[in-house]
């Protein structure tokens, strides 16, 4: 199975547990794949809502990401597609060098990106991934080891932190966007 060319949707997924959305918009546009959401949750307590911004190659490389919160906080970071990223302003960040995809809290979308970016070749291997990882209790990204494994010929990978703390299948549709994530996220609508 491959997936097929992407064209502009609009999908939301709920918390299985909670109150929350996340609502996205993805597409091409000029020779890119744009994604553009909002977040509204809560974790530990805390309430966030959160818009995003993923600009990636057509390769699924992830090249950009604006992140901000409803209460002001902002982050603005830029990526050659090759895993080396720097703030808006230029300065390196060396500490993410490898980092080719990107995994926001709170989000369900952003499980597709290193699908997307790998599969066919992920087969049923696992691919061990560094992934620039950002918290919204904090919004201060963090480096991340996760492994992904391809099962089921394209229509479900395992998603696991490299140090075994969680695990979850998750099942795609025919465009390697997640339809559910077993005991966080379920999709809702479609428009």
């Amino acid at each position: 199975m491959s997936f097929r060319r992407l064209a502009r949707r609009t999908i939301r997924w709920r918390p299985v547990e909670g109150d929350g959305l996340e609502h996205l918009t993805i597409g091409p546009e000029e020779g890119e794949i744009v994604a553009r959401g909002v977040i509204v949750g809560a974790r530990g307590g805390s309430a966030y809502g959160v818009d995003y911004t993923i600009v990636c190659g057509p390769d699924w490389a992830v090249r950009a990401l604006d992140l901000g919160t409803s209460d002001g906080m902002a982050i603005s970071l830029r990526s050659d597609g090759l895993g080396r990223w720097t703030r808006h302003d230029g300065k390196p960040l060396p500490e993410f060098d490898g980092c080719l995809d990107v995994d926001l809290a709170g989000s369900a979308f952003t499980n597709t990106l290193p699908i997307r970016r790998l599969w066919p070749d992920l087969g049923q291997r696992a691919a061990h991934l560094a992934m620039l990882y950002v918290p919204f209790t904090t919004f201060v990204p963090v480096r991340d080891a996760q492994v992904y494994t391809g099962l089921e010929g394209g229509r479900r990978f395992r998603y696991e932190a490299e140090d075994r703390s969680f695990a979850a299948d998750l099942p795609v549709d025919e465009d390697g966007l997640v339809l559910d994530y077993p005991t966080l996220f379920a999709r809702v609508r479609e428009f």
